[in-house]
C-alpha cells in the first residue's frame, strides 16, 4: 500500500514536472549540454594531441630566432645572388597581385544580402582605394620606404585588411564614409604594423608572420569599434533575406579565398620558406573544413551556409601567428581548434554579443577574424611555451592585448567620425539608395 502510494506520488511530481518544463525544453537543454560537454572533451582532446605533434615537429633555434621546423626548410640552392633576387622579384610580382585578388573576391563573400550586391562592391572599392593610398603616403613621406614590391604588398595587405573590418558595419553608413574610414584605418594599420614588428616585449618580438594579430585581430577590433561609436541599434530591425544566387556567390568566394590563402599569409616569407607556410596554411584549413562541419551538424542538426563559408576559413585565419613554428599536423589540429570556436561564435556568441553591446555585426567578423585571431596567438604562445621560449610567448599574448586596444579606438575614432557626418538617414542595405536602377519596374519588383 504504501509502495502504491509513493508510486503515483512520484508520477504526479513527474506529470507536474512536464508541466513546469515541458519535454521539448527539456530535450533542448540536454542536446546543449551534449553539445558543450562535446566541444569541451573535443578540446581537451585536442590540445593534447596538439601537444604531442608540437613537440614532435618543432626544432628550437637559439633564443633570438623564430623556431623553424628545419626538415621542412627549402634549400635556397646555388643561384647566383642575381638569379635569386630575379627570382624573388618574381615570386614577389605574383604574390601582390595574389593579394588584390583575393580583396575582390571578399566582396562576394559579403554578397548575400537580397537587394544589396552592387553596394557591397562599391564600399569594397572605395575602402581599397582609400586605405591603399594613405598607407603607401605614410611609407613613402615618413618612414621614407621606396616604392618597391615590399611596399605593395603592405599597402594591399592594408586594404584587404580594412575590407575585413567594413564588413562589420557594412550597408549602414554612406559610401563615402567608407572611403573616410580608409584614411583613418591607414593611420591605425601603420601603428599596428610598427608596434608588431619593432616593439620588444619581455625582451622579444612578437611571432606573427601570417597576419593573425596584425591583420585579423585589427580588422575586427577596428570594425567593432567603429560600429560601437556608429550605434545603428535600426539595423537590428532591417530585414537581411538572402538568395540562393547570392549564397551561392559566397560559396563561390569562400572556397576562392581558401585556395589563395597561402599567397596572403606567406606575403612577407622567404623563399625557402613558402613549402611550410603553404603546407601549414593548407593543413589548419582543411582542419577547419573538417571541424566547422560537425560543428554546425552537432548543433543545428544541418549546416547553415553562412556560418559554414565563414567558419571554414578560421584555420587559415588561425594559424598567421604560428605559421612557420610548427609542422603540418600541429597546423591540422590549430585549424581544427579554429574551425570548431568560429563555428560556436556564429552560433551562440553572436547573437548575445550583439544584444549585449546593443549593435549589429552585419557579418559577423569577429566570430571569424577576432575569435580565429584569439586562437591563432593563444596556440603560437602555446608552441612557444611547450620549447621553452616564455618570453617569446608572453610577448604574444600582449601584443595581441595591444592590438586590441590600438584597434578598438581607432576604429571608434573611425566610426565617431562618421557618426558626425552621417547627415540625413539613409536606407540601410538596399542598393536602391546609392544607383540608378535601369530595370524595369516588374524586374525591379521580383528582387
Amino acid at each position: 500500500m504504501i509502495s502504491g502510494i509513493n508510486i503515483n506520488i512520484i508520477y504526479k511530481l513527474k506529470d507536474a514536472f512536464f508541466i513546469v518544463y515541458p519535454r521539448r525544453r527539456i530535450n533542448q537543454m540536454f542536446g546543449k549540454m551534449k553539445t558543450m560537454a562535446f566541444a569541451l572533451v573535443l578540446m581537451i582532446a585536442l590540445v593534447g594531441i596538439f601537444a604531442g605533434f608540437t613537440l614532435g615537429v618543432s626544432d628550437a633555434t637559439p633564443t633570438d630566432s623564430p623556431l623553424i621546423p628545419e626538415e621542412y626548410v627549402t634549400p635556397s640552392g646555388d643561384f647566383p645572388d642575381k638569379d635569386n633576387d630575379l627570382l624573388n622579384e618574381a615570386f614577389m610580382f605574383l604574390k601582390n597581385i595574389g593579394v588584390w585578388f583575393m580583396l575582390m573576391l571578399v566582396a562576394f563573400l559579403m554578397i548575400f544580402i537580397k537587394k544589396f550586391e552592387w553596394g557591397v562592391c562599391l564600399a569594397v572599392l572605395l575602402s581599397a582605394a582609400a586605405s591603399y593610398i594613405v598607407y603607401a603616403g605614410i611609407h613613402q613621406f615618413y618612414f621614407g620606404d621606396d616604392w618597391n614590391q615590399t611596399l605593395m604588398i603592405g599597402a594591399v595587405i592594408c586594404a584587404i585588411t580594412y575590407v575585413i573590418a567594413i564588413g562589420v558595419f557594412l550597408g549602414t553608413v554612406k559610401q563615402w564614409h567608407y572611403f573616410l574610414g580608409g584614411i583613418v584605418f591607414a593611420v591605425v594599420y601603420c601603428l599596428v604594423e610598427y608596434l608588431v614588428g619593432n616593439l620588444e616585449l619581455f625582451g622579444a618580438l612578437t611571432t606573427d608572420d601570417g597576419g593573425s594579430i596584425m591583420v585579423h585581430m585589427c580588422a575586427a577590433y577596428f570594425g567593432l569599434g567603429a560600429c560601437l561609436a556608429l550605434r545603428v541599434k535600426d539595423a537590428f530591425n532591417e530585414p537581411m533575406n538572402t538568395t540562393t544566387h547570392s549564397v551561392s556567390f559566397v560559396w563561390l568566394a569562400s572556397m576562392l579565398l581558401w585556395v589563395l590563402w597561402p599567397t596572403f599569409v606567406c606575403g612577407f616569407l622567404p623563399m625557402e620558406l613558402f613549402a611550410l607556410g603553404t603546407m601549414t596554411c593548407y593543413m589548419a584549413g582543411l582542419g577547419s573544413i573538417i571541424s566547422a562541419y560537425v560543428v554546425c551538424m552537432v548543433c543545428q542538426k544541418k549546416v547553415n551556409p553562412l556560418t559554414y563559408t565563414y567558419a571554414m576559413l578560421a584555420g587559415p585565419v588561425a594559424i598567421g601567428a604560428p605559421l612557420i613554428i610548427v609542422g603540418p599536423w600541429a597546423a591540422l589540429i590549430i585549424g581544427i581548434v579554429a574551425g570548431v570556436v568560429s563555428a560556436l561564435c556564429f552560433i551562440y556568441l553572436q547573437p548575445r554579443l550583439c544584444n549585449k553591446l546593443g549593435v549589429l555585426d552585419v557579418m559577423g567578423v569577429h566570430n571569424l577574424h577576432g575569435m580565429a585571431g584569439w586562437t591563432g596567438a593563444i596556440s603560437c604562445a602555446v608552441v612557444l611555451l611547450i620549447a621553452g621560449e616564455t618570453s617569446m610567448a608572453l610577448a604574444d599574448i600582449a601584443m595581441a592585448v595591444i592590438v586590441f586596444a590600438v584597434a578598438l579606438i581607432g576604429g571608434a575614432i573611425a566610426g565617431l567620425l562618421m557618426r558626425l557626418t552621417m547627415g540625413k538617414p539613409m536606407e540601410m542595405f538596399s542598393d536602391d539608395y546609392d544607383f540608378i536602377r535601369t530595370e524595369t519596374p516588374d524586374e525591379i519588383a521580383k528582387l
